[in-house]
C-alpha cells in the first residue's frame, strides 16, 4: 500500500520519518507500507490529523442559506 501526499501535504513535518526519504521533494512525497511491516501507528495518525487539519485550513464556514419566501398559492 502506498499512501501519496498532495503538494499541500508535501509541507507537513515528518519527525518520525514516514515518508520515503528518496521522494523528499517539494512537491509530493510518499508513505510505502509493504505486508508484514511495522507501522508506528501513532505516528501516522498525527501525520493523518496534521494532513487534514491542514487541508481544512482557509477553507471559508460555508454562506448561510437565505431566508425562503413564502409562495401565496
Amino acid at each position: 500500500m502506498s499512501w501519496a501526499s498532495s503538494s499541500k501535504g508535501a509541507a507537513l513535518k515528518d519527525p518520525s520519518g514516514l515518508f520515503n526519504s528518496s521522494l523528499d521533494g517539494n512537491a509530493r512525497r510518499a508513505i510505502d507500507i509493504h505486508e508484514g511491516d511495522k507501522v508506528d501507528e501513532a505516528a501516522l495518525k498525527d501525520l493523518i490529523r496534521a494532513a487534514v487539519a491542514l487541508n481544512l485550513k482557509g477553507k471559508s464556514t460555508p454562506k448561510p442559506r437565505r431566508a425562503r419566501t413564502k409562495r401565496a398559492d
